[in-house]
């Protein structure tokens, strides 16, 4: 899988890419992280990627024409047997779920432009992007850190970047609900024991009193998403 991301800031997310997880599925060929930098396509001495909004308001506004510079060579890998999704990291976007990061990890190809200032010319957006996203209801000062977040939460997806692919499969939001409690080491933790099922050896009844736990957590924490099963 390729991920490309169109930043105005490729040093505030290398690191992170070079890092932990992400690392390793890079090496071992599971994805391509492709960093593009705006301000390579702006115009001028000193490369200008925004300008004032039109009818007046606060802050700068991406321009479409530069956006569109950058993003027009990676849609030509576009073909009817290679997937290709652009997404905009945007606070009016919809918002970010498990089940999003199941269906941009089966994709050949994502492209993640992340926003900055005041917003984005509306017609980069109605002729580039496929779907505005935000990862939560608050506002941030520019949208690297919500492509991280789209980014970890795709690539671990991907088939063969974990060691233990089943640690996907039964976790939070899966099937809307949270994941149940974890215990390891040590047996005894300032008077706090770890649940006697989990020491049995019954897999059967762990499963149950696993997934009772889950439950009983989504309840209390997450009624909201009770309400959708």
């Amino acid at each position: 899988m390729k991920i490309s991301i169109i930043t105005l800031f490729p040093e505030s997310i290398e690191p992170f890419l070079n890092s932990s997880i992400l690392k390793r599925a890079q090496q071992k060929g599971k994805v391509v992280f492709d960093l593009v930098n705006l301000r390579d396509f702006g115009e001028g001495k000193h490369k200008v990627v925004d300008d004032r909004p039109y009818g007046g308001g606060a802050g700068m506004v991406f321009r479409a024409d530069i956006l569109a510079k950058a993003v027009k060579p990676l849609l030509k890998l576009r073909t009817k047997n290679y997937e290709l999704k652009t997404v905009l990291m945007s606070a009016s976007g919809i918002p970010y779920k498990q089940s999003k990061a199941k269906e941009f990890s089966e994709l050949d190809h994502l492209i993640i432009v992340c926003g900055h200032y005041e917003g984005v010319d509306q017609r980069f957006i109605d002729n580039y992007v496929d779907e505005e996203i935000t990862i939560g209801d608050y506002v941030l000062t520019g949208g690297e850190i919500p492509a991280l977040v789209i980014v970890d939460s795709v690539t671990r997806l991907i088939p063969g970047v974990l060691e233990k692919e089943e640690a996907t499969i039964n976790e939070s939001f899966t099937d809307n609900t949270l994941e149940h409690p974890q215990y390891t080491r040590p047996e005894n933790f300032e008077g706090l024991a770890v649940p006697s099922i989990l020491l049995s050896g019954d897999h059967k009844l762990i499963k149950e009193w696993r997934g009772k736990k889950s439950i009983e957590k989504t309840e209390k924490v997450r009624p909201d998403l009770v309400q959708k099963t």
